[in-house]
């Protein structure tokens, strides 16, 4: 009889499959063996968080998450060649739709990507594609690549651009609580990549894994000056203690949709006598962290308070009644705001 085999011999041989030694590959034998196996596994998902997506390559919305593939040999894929945005579903609106395809389509003109469609078809597509996914609360996020082709560094060899659209069903909500930031130690992008949206993220996925690995939400990027700049996905903002709402310049950080609209909104708060007023300017960290508030700007967010940086606490350390109060000028904003932001999504 065959002795029982020690934790060690075992995991050797684990060791020896992982290394390839006896490591066998299946191959499928047809294409609808594998889809079986895709369809497999979707299949105990209990709630599907991709209801629809469009795709140019297929030419139509999918509403299967199996089948919820882009081309390996997309540009967008091995060569980063491509750019995206984001609109918010609430409440059976899309928000901010128009303004955020805007810069969608500035950023492809930056990188060099033509759309396969004009503006007015992209914005159809999108309003149809919100319409056939059935959801009432999540993001729209749309992609434009150079498309498929080769596995060359040019896109000389793609016969036509892609455009790529996902719902996903987010159940999202206004923040409330505070959270804690670091500074970045991961270099930032340069102006020129940093002002167009495109999906080369590395340096963001690794901010935030940074901030996460120190127990904190994300990280603050500062310039190479010394002067703020921006969070991994969202704007930041500041409460100084004269009552000013201070922010970066936008020369050297993408353009915020949601901040820009918080401009817009500020003057309500003017108005009533809450804020001294809004401008923007260059913050060292040390003028930064000597704010009476913080907070993060963002599509989902839409404002999220910040009460401690690099372990020092910002104002008293709690959440601002000042943020709060921009926040809800948001929220209110994205619930009943004018038709110029809301878009209403036409449900079957």
């Amino acid at each position: 009889m065959e002795k029982s085999r020690s934790a060690s011999d075992q995991k050797s041989d684990a060791l020896e499959v992982g290394n390839g030694s006896e490591f066998k590959v299946h191959v499928f034998s047809s294409s609808s063996e594998l889809i079986e196996k895709l369809h497999e596994k979707w299949s105990s998902v209990k709630k599907q968080p991709y209801p629809a997506m469009y795709s140019s390559i297929f030419g139509g919305i999918i509403l299967d998450p199996a089948m919820m593939v882009i081309p390996i040999d997309d540009h967008m894929v091995h060569r980063g060649h491509g750019v995206f945005d984001t609109a918010i579903i609430l409440d059976g609106y899309l928000y901010e739709l128009d303004v955020h395809l805007d810069r969608f389509l500035r950023s492809a003109s930056k990188a060099k990507i033509s759309s396969p469609f004009p503006r007015s078809a992209l914005r159809s597509i999108l309003v149809q594609l919100s319409a056939a996914s059935q959801c009432k609360k999540g993001t729209l996020r749309y992609w434009l690549s150079t498309g498929p082709g080769d596995f060359l560094l040019s896109p000389a060899g793609c016969s036509t651009s892609a455009f790529y659209a996902v719902v996903i069903d987010d159940d999202f909500c206004q923040c409330k609580e505070g959270v804690k930031v670091i500074t970045s130690t991961i270099p930032m992008k340069s102006a020129q990549f940093a002002r167009m949206k495109n999906v080369n993220y590395l340096p963001n996925v690794l901010s935030k894994m940074e901030a996460e690995e120190k127990g904190a939400y994300a990280s603050i990027w500062v310039d190479e000056e010394g002067y703020i700049a921006e969070g991994p996905n969202v704007n930041v903002a500041f409460i100084n203690h004269d009552k000013e709402l201070l922010l970066p310049f936008f020369d050297k950080i993408l353009s915020g949709c949601t901040v820009k609209r918080l401009m817009e909104l500020v003057h309500k708060l003017v108005e009533q006598g809450r804020l001294r007023g809004m401008r923007t300017a260059n913050l060292t960290v040390e003028e930064a962290k000597g704010a009476a508030e913080m907070m993060f700007v963002g599509s989902t967010l839409p404002v999220l308070p910040i009460i401690m940086w690099d372990e020092q606490p910002i104002g008293n350390g709690k959440v601002g009644e000042l943020t709060m109060e921009l926040s809800n000028l948001l929220w209110e904003d994205m619930v009943a705001g004018p038709e110029t932001q809301r878009i209403p999504v036409p449900y079957v």
